[in-house]
């Protein structure tokens, strides 16, 4: 077939209904074709609207990484991806031209780019489409890492999670900032001994579609998380405009927090109280969690459990709650009695 036949092909394959037709025709494909990856080492991605695709695709599929990926490589991606957050949609245009250039086909549908990759990483950054977009991916048996939030409810997470048991496919979600510099060798103990309480900050800007803290406050939610464990019992949220503070008590009286900033310089980091000293954090890169999602997809095991992420929904939906009742502490049996979900 000649190079104006394959060009003609994808051109016409591209051409979709809606918005879609108007963005994807313009970007026909050039680059590394699925053929040239090793079969179970093809990612597909879900959603071109987050900063994320374009990071990761940049680290797996730069030659000069050699095989600290062990060979996985980015060669398909269905951009969409919101389409009414704006600040979400705009970027789909200029993120396909960014991860063409770095060999990555665009495809028009979640089938097609199933039937073309091995595990997929589902980017998309908004919440609300991700159970419909999981469910597909888990049907056709393909190990899936979500990324943050896992969805923008409780019970679209709940149903995710079940979906993957039911037909046994290996799924993770988790925020970078859960893999920040030093975690290990704190929550081993060998640092500060035993965790006693913990503070977290981070941005938490809210999008109208969202309940508040799945939206961009999940990134600081989660670092409180990664310190204290699960076992958190009341949640009460503390609300102004620019800022919100949170206070979480767990089962055994531990006690955590998470300021999330809407004004000033945005920043992510905390301190971990500990028995026997203090230590703080919130580095983190791109690539630690790339190396996480990549020992994921070599090994079927979750560095998540189901039941951690489900916490952090029901705490995100407890201090949702408080916010609405005023700054009133809630159970986080409420949650969990209102999604019918046993711990």
């Amino acid at each position: 077939m000649t190079t104006k036949q394959h060009r003609r092909d994808f051109i016409k394959q591209t051409v979709c209904a809606g918005i879609g037709a108007g963005v994807l025709s313009q970007f026909p494909f050039s680059g590394m074709a699925a053929g040239t990856v090793a079969t179970g080492k093809r990612i597909g991605i879900i959603g071109l609207d987050t900063s994320h695709s374009t990071s990761f695709t940049a680290l797996l599929n730069d030659p000069a990484t050699g095989d600290a990926f062990k060979g996985y490589k980015v060669v398909a991606a269905y951009p969409y991806g919101s389409r009414d957050i704006e600040t979400s949609a705009s970027r789909i245009p200029g993120y396909i031209t960014t991860v063409q250039a770095k060999g990555v086909q665009i495809v028009n549908s979640i089938p097609e780019l199933l039937g073309m990759v091995d595990v997929v990483m589902l980017e998309t950054n908004d919440g609300r489409l991700h159970r419909e977009q999981a469910v597909q991916v888990i049907k056709a048996g393909k190990q899936l890492f979500i990324d943050k939030p896992i969805a923008n409810s409780m019970a679209d997470a709940i149903a995710i999670f079940d979906l993957a048991k039911k037909n046994n496919v290996p799924i993770f979600s988790a925020s970078s900032l859960r893999f920040t510099e030093g975690m290990e060798e704190v929550l081993s103990g060998k640092k500060i001994g035993k965790v006693l309480a913990a503070d977290a900050y981070s941005p938490a800007k809210l999008e109208k579609t969202h309940i508040d803290f799945y939206w961009y406050g999940i990134h600081g939610v989660e670092m409180l998380f990664t310190a204290m464990g699960t076992g958190c019992k009341t949640v009460t949220r503390f609300y102004q405009n620019d800022m919100d503070l949170v206070v979480g008590v767990w089962e055994d009286g531990r006690m955590g927090t998470f300021r999330g900033t809407r004004c000033g310089k945005a920043l992510y980091g905390g301190t971990i109280f500990g028995e026997t000293g203090n230590a703080t954090y919130g580095g983190y890169s791109y690539e630690r969690i790339l190396h996480k999602i990549i020992d994921f997809f070599e090994t079927g095991i979750s560095p998540v459990p189901a039941a951690a992420t489900l916490e952090i929904c029901a705490f995100i939906e407890a201090a949702q709650k408080s916010k609405l009742k005023g700054g009133k502490p809630i159970q986080m049996q409420e949650i969990f009695k209102q999604y019918h979900y046993k711990t």
